[in-house]
């Protein structure tokens, strides 16, 4: 980060979305810890790659208040400063429906979501598959890497390849791990018991 960089992070008002976000501590995640550090998390890899549009900042510090906390209030938001219109607009774009399935959500901002929600959607998923090394449930773990690949890659490297090629290592570390772990020889045995059972 250069000075330029540096001084243009220090004039961002961020302490007013940091204090929405603190209403994620109470939602634990599958992997540990809770959903206010995965906002905070999701904003330091933006500036790890080197974003420092304010907006974007800013929505990732609150990117799943709106989805986490039941009757939220958008004016929470709207009232804050010149930017929280913009700011709203993104969270709403990176914010999965209840009645919305997520295969759907996720092909929804790979052809329909702006450069922002998807640069975005990449920095939370790799969040997300990093805590994905302290999950413990194997079959939710082969889900999320199919779900990483099949929607999540390809909206990163539409935006970004260096990100793309992070989230590519960690769906290959976690499929590595599945197979130490004798999770697909489980389950071809298991697939192979159905079959036999189905025939008689």
């Amino acid at each position: 980060m250069n000075f330029n960089e540096m001084m243009h992070l220090q004039g961002i008002y961020l302490a007013p979305y940091i204090q929405i976000a603190t209403s994620l501590i109470g939602k634990a995640r599958h992997s540990g810890g809770n959903m206010f550090r995965h906002q905070l998390d999701t904003m330091a890899i933006l500036i790890d790659y080197g974003y420092i549009d304010s907006v974007l900042l800013k929505a990732a510090v609150i990117h799943d208040v709106i989805e986490d906390v039941p009757d939220f209030n958008v004016n929470d938001i709207l009232s804050i400063d010149s930017e929280s219109g913009q700011v709203y607009e993104l969270v709403l774009e990176v914010t999965r429906r209840k009645d919305v399935i997520k295969a759907d959500y996720l092909t929804g901002i790979k052809e329909r979501g702006s450069h922002r929600s998807k640069v975005l959607k990449s920095a939370d998923r790799i969040s997300n598959m990093i805590s994905l090394g302290f999950v413990t449930d194997p079959a939710f773990i082969h889900r999320y890497c199919d779900e990483t690949e099949n929607y999540v890659l390809p909206i990163a490297r539409e935006v970004n390849m260096a990100m793309y090629n992070e989230l590519f290592d960690l769906v290959k570390s976690r499929r590595q791990f599945l197979v130490g772990s004798g999770y697909f020889e489980m389950l071809k045995k298991h697939r192979e018991r159905c079959e036999t059972e189905s025939k008689k």
